[in-house]
Protein backbone atom coordinates (compact mmCIF):
# COMPACT_ATOMS: atom_id res chain seq x y z
CA UNK A 1 0.00 0.00 0.00
CA UNK A 2 1.15 3.15 -0.82
CA UNK A 3 1.46 6.95 1.50
CA UNK A 4 -1.22 8.64 -1.19
CA UNK A 5 -4.48 8.00 0.44
CA UNK A 6 -7.63 8.67 -1.83
CA UNK A 7 -10.95 8.12 -1.62
CA UNK A 8 -13.82 7.45 -4.03
CA UNK A 9 -15.54 10.35 -2.43
CA UNK A 10 -13.36 12.61 -3.10
CA UNK A 11 -10.98 14.28 -5.96
CA UNK A 12 -7.68 14.86 -4.43
CA UNK A 13 -5.95 17.22 -6.45
CA UNK A 14 -1.84 17.66 -6.71
CA UNK A 15 -1.11 21.29 -8.98
CA UNK A 16 1.18 24.47 -8.78
CA UNK A 17 -0.74 27.66 -7.50
CA UNK A 18 1.34 29.23 -10.01
CA UNK A 19 0.19 27.03 -13.10
CA UNK A 20 -2.66 28.57 -15.19
CA UNK A 21 -3.82 25.53 -16.32
CA UNK A 22 -4.12 24.08 -12.43
CA UNK A 23 -6.55 27.27 -11.73
CA UNK A 24 -8.41 26.92 -14.57
CA UNK A 25 -8.78 22.87 -13.28
CA UNK A 26 -9.58 24.01 -10.27
CA UNK A 27 -12.39 26.81 -11.36
CA UNK A 28 -14.17 23.98 -13.36
CA UNK A 29 -14.07 21.26 -10.47
CA UNK A 30 -15.76 23.66 -7.94
CA UNK A 31 -18.04 24.97 -10.97
CA UNK A 32 -19.19 21.32 -11.44
CA UNK A 33 -19.68 20.86 -7.16
CA UNK A 34 -16.66 18.37 -7.50
CA UNK A 35 -15.23 17.51 -4.15
CA UNK A 36 -11.64 18.25 -4.12
CA UNK A 37 -8.91 18.41 -1.87
CA UNK A 38 -6.21 20.37 -2.87
CA UNK A 39 -2.69 19.96 -2.85
CA UNK A 40 -0.45 23.01 -3.73
CA UNK A 41 2.93 21.29 -4.56
CA UNK A 42 4.63 24.28 -4.25
CA UNK A 43 3.34 25.04 -0.41
CA UNK A 44 3.30 21.31 0.35
CA UNK A 45 6.34 19.58 -0.39
CA UNK A 46 5.95 15.70 -1.83
CA UNK A 47 8.46 13.16 -0.31
CA UNK A 48 10.83 11.12 -2.52
CA UNK A 49 7.68 8.31 -1.80
CA UNK A 50 4.55 10.43 -3.21
CA UNK A 51 6.25 11.46 -6.22
CA UNK A 52 7.37 7.75 -6.84
CA UNK A 53 3.57 6.57 -6.22
CA UNK A 54 1.86 9.25 -8.61
CA UNK A 55 4.64 8.40 -11.14
CA UNK A 56 3.64 4.76 -10.59
CA UNK A 57 -0.05 5.82 -10.53
CA UNK A 58 0.23 7.19 -13.67
CA UNK A 59 1.91 4.20 -15.25
CA UNK A 60 5.03 6.17 -16.39
CA UNK A 61 8.39 6.51 -15.10
CA UNK A 62 9.61 9.89 -12.28
CA UNK A 63 11.61 11.42 -14.84
CA UNK A 64 8.17 11.45 -17.20
CA UNK A 65 6.76 13.76 -14.21
CA UNK A 66 8.95 16.21 -15.09
CA UNK A 67 8.40 18.88 -17.36
CA UNK A 68 11.68 19.29 -19.49
CA UNK A 69 9.72 22.32 -21.55
CA UNK A 70 9.39 24.32 -18.08
CA UNK A 71 11.18 27.42 -17.98
CA UNK A 72 12.93 26.71 -14.20
CA UNK A 73 13.77 22.99 -15.60
CA UNK A 74 15.70 24.80 -18.41
CA UNK A 75 17.59 27.37 -16.09
CA UNK A 76 19.17 24.64 -13.66
CA UNK A 77 19.56 22.13 -15.56
CA UNK A 78 21.06 20.71 -19.26
CA UNK A 79 19.10 17.71 -20.69
CA UNK A 80 20.78 14.54 -19.55
CA UNK A 81 19.69 10.99 -18.32
CA UNK A 82 19.50 10.79 -14.31
CA UNK A 83 18.61 7.89 -12.25
CA UNK A 84 15.21 7.82 -10.58
CA UNK A 85 16.79 9.00 -7.54
CA UNK A 86 17.82 11.82 -8.76
CA UNK A 87 15.12 12.93 -11.16
CA UNK A 88 13.11 12.90 -6.84
CA UNK A 89 15.63 15.10 -6.00
CA UNK A 90 15.34 17.76 -8.94
CA UNK A 91 11.27 17.48 -8.20
CA UNK A 92 11.61 17.60 -4.71
CA UNK A 93 13.79 20.73 -4.87
CA UNK A 94 12.07 22.39 -7.34
CA UNK A 95 8.40 21.33 -7.80
CA UNK A 96 7.41 23.96 -10.15
CA UNK A 97 9.09 21.90 -12.97
CA UNK A 98 6.53 19.07 -12.26
CA UNK A 99 4.02 18.17 -14.66
CA UNK A 100 0.42 18.13 -13.24
CA UNK A 101 -2.01 19.35 -11.93
CA UNK A 102 -2.47 15.16 -11.20
CA UNK A 103 -5.81 14.20 -10.21
CA UNK A 104 -6.63 11.17 -8.00
CA UNK A 105 -10.19 9.32 -7.34
CA UNK A 106 -10.25 5.62 -5.60
CA UNK A 107 -7.76 3.44 -7.86
CA UNK A 108 -7.73 6.23 -10.80
CA UNK A 109 -5.24 8.47 -11.35
CA UNK A 110 -4.81 10.97 -14.58
CA UNK A 111 -2.35 13.69 -15.50
CA UNK A 112 -4.79 17.01 -16.40
CA UNK A 113 -3.90 18.06 -19.85
CA UNK A 114 -7.16 19.92 -19.90
CA UNK A 115 -8.83 21.39 -17.24
CA UNK A 116 -12.10 19.34 -18.53
CA UNK A 117 -10.06 16.31 -18.11
CA UNK A 118 -10.88 16.56 -14.42
CA UNK A 119 -14.66 15.45 -15.39
CA UNK A 120 -13.46 12.08 -16.33
CA UNK A 121 -12.16 11.29 -13.03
Amino acid sequence: MGEIATSERQITLYYSSKSTRAKQTLAYAKAEGLPIFEIDILKVPLTGTQIAELADRLGIEVKDLVNQEHPSYKAHFDPHEFSTDDWIKMIRHNPEIMKQPIALRGKMTILVETPTNIIKI
